[in-house]
């Protein structure tokens, strides 16, 4: 903001983490000052965190996002991490994506009818295909992997109907669910195939370090084919999946290497009264296969091996089966080459026929990691689709990532996350002033100067912190607002989060004056001096502490906030139930002055502190006026504050009781679309 009307003054800024470091203190003896406060408020009490607990787009199901087994293993299986995200919605689209030499995130969204009948779409490496919730389906048709082909997942689909009447053995018909051929690196997780041409999934030709878990094979011959080859290379992990209404090849492992087989639920078989080729799992050639805690229920064959292989079997539950059970060799120990957890084999039903196949929390929330899949932020939101309608959260290791970010108005339902153990592990900063000059001319404003821009809706920032470390003492310029933060998007959270700057902190605006916008701060810091919390968005900052930095003045340091609320607009900023602290003297901080960009008449500010904590270092006539415009004429009052510079005076409006019965959190930030975040505290 260009309006300062201070005194020329000189202070530098300490370090931000030691500020951040000292804003987690002052969090504690908030939590302990507002107690009283908290008991009588008018919102739902909320506590008070020291640090964000990191999780993954699947926190609190029993399954993992990350490839297990023998496909951790050689570098692990990443799919298309690293690369741009993608919705799919037809067949030109994800053939165009999985056969692109990069790599793509593609989420298959809704019912790709692949044609002509029994088509193959090429994936070549370094891809990931995962369908959303439980819409994604390819029918008709086969996803192939060519020879060569590495790091690739398929997740949470449904790829069926390309079986063609009469053809049961799938010897005219040879369209697969899933053909590889000398891959390595796959995890197929979470998929539902059924009632294809020939089998459900072939794994052939030495391929190697495959994981295929939690799938539901149904209604079909053949499921699982392993082999083809001579060469005893195939390392596979084959966990917590469903043959149900299956046949033969549940899996059939010829010449592996290593195949695991643990937690798998057959159940159902096809009984058409084959009395050699209708079988549960058969190790052929020179397998060396481990089952684990199973569960066969009136199963044929149930688990069978060549006098060439190796086969072990212990913990599974044998109900109602017949013919061969064989078991022999020493085979290998699994846990000689990865951990896993297993199950009790009288648990599997329940587990499996609940968590196999498509899950509605899959493919919904993508997770993007930075440094790991990305080497910056932006790199990561660049990577977001544009109209983005599902979550992708971008986690963020712990440690400084020095650039500007900018959430485009098009990015939406991107969440920043750090994952460090607190908010100071991981910091966003940058250090451009408004003043700054542009290339091709001009300054930076409000807009350049943001360390990180926020356009897009239904953004979720949490455990971080942002910072404009601009040094206003060390570098005269006009214009030295530097903004950590600048947001127009609607529907936005900041969790355990803090804004670190001098001038213009945190602005909460709108995209035009008649929109209205809503912002929801919680459990964060903010700090500065000058108008630094500010804008004309619908703002709620709760359960938080606010720093009021002294420039060295006796008389005036500053200002808290600088609202420019529509005058058609109720509702401004509110803080609420939250800690002013300040090591400015005494009666020397205001509370706010009323902004009028560009002398705006229908810029009327609305600003309300209540049940909230001040220091002595607040003025006892804390409003002023600002270029022109009396901040008699703003909408600013206080309720029920308490602290030394909580004082009562002429100047300083209070609420009553039912006026205040109508300013709460719930009332700032309700709209139409009845959104409340913060009743998930």
């Amino acid at each position: 903001m260009r309006d300062i009307l201070l005194p020329s003054v000189t202070r530098r800024r300490g370090g931000v983490r030691a500020a951040v470091a000292a804003a987690t203190a002052l969090l504690a003896a908030l939590a302990t000052s507002v107690a009283a406060q908290e008991a009588r408020a008018d919102a739902p009490a909320a506590t008070t965190r020291s640090g964000a607990e990191p999780s993954g787009p699947t926190a609190g199901a029993r399954w993992s996002d990350t490839a297990h087994g023998f496909a951790s293993l050689a570098g692990g299986t990443t799919g298309g991490a690293g690369g741009k995200v993608v919705t799919v919605t037809d067949q030109a689209a994800l053939k165009a994506y999985a056969g692109a030499p990069e790599p793509y995130i593609i989420r298959v969204e809704g019912t790709i009818e692949v044609e002509p009948f029994g088509s193959e779409i090429d994936v070549t490496s370094d891809k990931t295909i995962v369908g959303i919730g439980t819409t994604g389906e390819i029918v008709h048709g086969e996803l192939r992997l060519g020879p060569g082909t590495s790091n690739v997942i398929i997740r949470n689909l449904t790829i069926r109907d390309s079986y063609v009447e009469g053809d049961w053995d799938g010897k005219t018909s040879d369209f697969d669910a899933i053909q590889m051929d000398t891959v390595d690196r796959v995890w197929i997780d979470h998929n539902r195939l059924t009632r294809m041409g020939d089998g459900l999934i072939d794994l052939r030709k030495d391929s190697r370090y495959v994981t295929v878990s939690y799938n539901r094979f149904e209604n079909h011959n053949k499921a699982l084919g392993i082999g083809w080859t001579s060469n005893v290379k195939t390392q596979v992990t084959i966990d917590h999946n469903w043959f149900d209404g299956t046949k033969q090849r549940n899996p059939s492992a010829d010449n592996c290497a290593y195949a695991h087989l643990y937690n798998n639920y057959l159940s159902a078989q096809v009984d058409d009264g084959d009395p050699v080729w209708t079988y549960g799992n058969y190790a052929r050639g020179r397998t060396r296969m481990v089952i684990e805690n199973s569960y066969y229920d009136g199963i044929q064959h149930p688990y069978q091996a060549d006098a060439t292989a190796e086969l072990v079997q212990r913990g599974s539950v044998l109900k109602g089966t017949t013919g061969r059970h064989d078991t022999w060799g020493a085979a290998f120990d699994p846990r000689a080459f990865y951990a896993y957890r297993l199950d009790p084999a009288s648990a599997v039903p329940a587990l499996v026929t609940r968590f196999s196949g498509p899950q509605k929390t899959i493919g919904t929330n993508t997770t993007l990691d930075v440094p790991a899949d990305y080497s910056t932020v932006q790199a990561a939101v660049d990577a977001v689709p544009a109209g983005n309608a599902t979550e992708i959260t971008i986690r963020l290791a712990p440690g400084t990532y020095r650039e500007k970010v900018r959430v485009g108005r098009d990015r939406h339902h991107v969440t920043l996350l750090g994952t460090g153990r607190s908010r100071s592990d991981t910091l966003v900063v940058h250090d451009t002033p408004a003043g700054a000059p542009k290339p091709g001319g001009g300054t930076q404003g409000s807009w350049g100067s943001a360390t990180v821009l926020v356009e897009g809706n239904d953004f979720t920032a949490r455990n971080l912190t942002f910072s404009n470390d601009f040094d206003e003492a060390a570098v005269e310029i006009a214009g030295e607002q530097a903004l950590a933060v600048k947001t127009t998007g609607d529907r936005l959270v900041f969790d355990d989060t803090a804004f670190l700057g001098n001038q213009d902190t945190l602005m909460v605006d709108t995209p035009q004056l008649t929109t209205r916008s809503r912002v929801y701060v919680h459990d964060s810091f903010v700090e500065g001096d000058v108008d630094f919390i500010y804008g004309r968005a619908t703002a709620v900052i709760e359960d938080s502490v606010i720093k009021a930095l002294s420039r060295g003045s006796d008389s005036n340091n500053g200002y808290i906030t600088a609202a420019s609320t529509w005058a058609g607009n109720p509702y401004g900023i509110l803080i609420s139930r939250s800690k002013i602290v300040s090591d400015a003297p005494a009666g020397s901080f205001h509370l706010g002055r009323p902004w009028h960009p560009g002398g705006e008449p229908r810029a009327v500010g609305q600003v309300l502190v209540r049940d909230t904590e001040l220091p002595a270092a607040v003025k006892a006539s804390p409003w002023t006026d600002m270029s022109g415009f009396s901040w008699r004429d703003a909408r600013f009052a206080e309720y029920r504050n308490t602290g030394p510079g909580a004082l009562l005076t002429p100047d300083r409006p209070q609420m009553t009781a039912p006026q205040a019965a109508t300013h709460t959190t719930a009332h700032y930030l309700a709209g139409d679309d009845g959104w409340a975040p913060q009743r998930s505290r």
